[in-house]
C-alpha cells in the first residue's frame, strides 16, 4: 500500500493530491515530483532532508519542494498530519516554491487545509475542488515570512554518535565543553574539531539548538511550566532560556506556546 501511494501522488503530474491519512511517514528515503505541504495538526513531527532533522511542531506545516529527498518521523501516536501535493508546473512564479520551510500556520490557512477533509486522493483540473486547492498553494509564499529554523544535523559517524547520545540523555546537567570532553578522555580542541569536521557546527550551537528541540517537545508532550522546562533543558533562569529561544526562532517561548495552543 505505500509503494502504491508514491506512485498514485505522482501519476498525474496536473492535479493535487490529497493524503489524510499517516501514510506519508510509513515511506523511507523518498521525493515526489511534486511539491508537499505537511500540516501537523497535533503533537510533533520531525523531517530528515539529508544530514539534517527538521522540527515540526504543531499547527506548523512545512513545504518540501519538488524532487527533495526527505523522510518524514513522528514519533508520538498522537500527532496528526495533513498532506497535499502539488502540481509544480508553475513553480517557478515564486522561490518560495524551491525552497524547503517551516512556517506557523495561520487561522486562514487551517481552515482550508480541515476543508480538504472532504476529499482524498487525485483531484484533477476538471474536478469541482480543484479551484479551492490551488487557492491554497497560491497564498503560501505570502506566509512564508517567518521561518522556524529548529534544525539538528545528524551523522553515522560512530566517533561521535555516544557523545550526541550523552548529550540527549542529560540535556538538564550544565553540559560544558569542558565537562564533556573530560568524561569521553577527549581534550576541548579534539572534541570541537570533532562536532566541527562531522556536522559543520559547533559544539555549543549543537548543544543550543538540542535544548531548544527538547523545549518544543515538552511544550507539546508534557504540562509544564516555561520555568520548569527551562530548568529541564539545561538553563538557569527563564530569561536565558527565553533569550536563547527568542535568538533562534525570532518569538519568545510564551508567543510560541500561544501559537501551537
Amino acid at each position: 500500500m505505500r509503494e502504491e501511494n508514491l506512485i498514485l501522488i505522482d501519476k498525474n503530474p496536473d492535479s493535487v493530491y490529497v493524503l489524510h491519512e499517516k501514510v506519508e511517514r510509513k515511506f523511507s528515503l523518498h521525493s515526489h515530483k511534486k511539491g508537499q505541504l505537511t500540516y501537523v495538526q497535533g503533537g510533533i513531527a520531525y523531517v530528515q532532508i539529508g544530514d539534517n532533522t527538521y522540527v515540526i511542531p504543531a499547527r506548523h506545516f512545512i513545504w518540501i519542494p519538488a524532487r527533495l529527498n526527505h523522510v518524514l518521523q513522528v514519533r508520538h501516536t498522537a500527532t496528526a498530519i495533513r498532506n497535499l501535493y502539488f502540481y509544480s508546473s508553475d513553480d517557478g512564479r515564486n522561490e518560495f516554491y524551491g525552497r524547503m520551510g517551516i512556517y506557523p500556520i495561520t487561522s486562514l490557512l487551517h481552515e482550508m487545509i480541515v476543508f480538504t477533509e472532504q476529499w482524498n486522493g487525485d483531484i484533477q483540473p476538471s474536478d469541482d475542488g480543484f479551484s479551492f486547492v490551488v487557492a491554497i498553494k497560491t497564498i503560501l509564499p505570502q506566509l512564508g515570512a517567518r521561518h522556524l529554523p529548529i534544525v539538528l544535523p545528524t551523522t553515522v559517524n560512530e566517533r561521535i554518535r555516544p557523545i550526541l547520545n550523552f548529550l540527549h540523555n542529560n540535556i538538564a546537567q550544565p553540559l560544558s565543553l569542558q565537562s564533556v570532553s573530560a568524561h569521553f578522555g577527549l581534550s576541548e580542541r579534539t572534541l570541537s574539531r570533532l562536532f566541527q569536521s562531522t556536522l559543520s557546527i559547533s559544539f555549543l550551537q549543537y548543544l543550543k539548538q538540542l535544548r531548544m528541540v527538547k523545549a518544543v517537545e515538552m511544550m507539546l508532550q508534557a504540562d509544564l511550566t516555561l520555568s520548569q522546562i527551562a530548568f529541564a533543558t539545561g538553563y538557569n533562569s527563564l530569561s536565558a532560556f527565553s533569550n536563547t529561544f527568542y535568538q533562534l526562532t525570532q518569538m519568545r517561548p510564551s508567543e510560541f506556546e500561544q501559537a501551537i495552543l
